[in-house]
């Protein structure tokens, strides 16, 4: 699977110079935690809600502060058209959550750990979709009996082992 197929878009950004309480303010607005720090075309780093608050906020840095002096830099990025366990590669490498998706050089889009994680989960789903409702499935045959419990939980033909009791004889020591 590619990047591209699981990755958010569009980007929020701001510029180098964006104030601490703007930034917030555009996370805020877009329901985001990141921001990618660019001008123009370059990427120059990106800000988490995290970044603003322990390295901005918390360190006595005003809210008219630049943003670029909270931004992780340099970013590592992804290409759109990766294999997304290279993303997660560079991810483990860089020690990153989230990382910029360019193409041709221009960003377009963002790719976080639990984007890929979902991507897992659900080709997982996909996997053992099958499997598990063949192990749920009832076998073919006359229904089980109800009547006494545990009757019926032994596949036909064998007996009880000889280490089982029933629960009534069983004594604490």
């Amino acid at each position: 699977m590619r990047v591209r197929e699981v990755m958010r878009s569009p980007v929020v950004t701001v510029t180098p110079d964006t104030t601490l309480a703007e930034t917030a303010r555009r996370m805020a607005e877009s329901v985001v935690g990141c921001v990618v720090v660019t001008s123009g075309p370059a990427i120059h780093g990106m800000v988490t809600d995290r970044d603003v608050t322990v390295r901005g906020f918390a360190v006595g840095l005003s809210a008219t502060s630049p943003v670029s002096s909270v931004m992780t830099a340099p970013v590592r990025t992804v290409g759109a058209d990766d294999d997304v366990d290279e993303a997660y590669r560079i991810m483990r490498r860089a020690g990153v959550r989230r990382l910029p998706v360019v193409d041709e050089g221009r960003l377009i889009g963002l790719v976080a750990l639990d984007d890929l994680l979902m991507d897992v989960a659900r080709r997982l789903g996909e996997l053992l979709g099958p499997l598990s409702w063949c192990a749920l499935a009832e076998p073919p045959g006359p229904p089980r009996s109800t009547e006494r419990a545990g009757e019926g939980d032994r596949a036909p033909g064998l007996s009880a082992l000889p280490h089982e009791r029933p629960v009534a004889d069983v004594r604490p020591r």
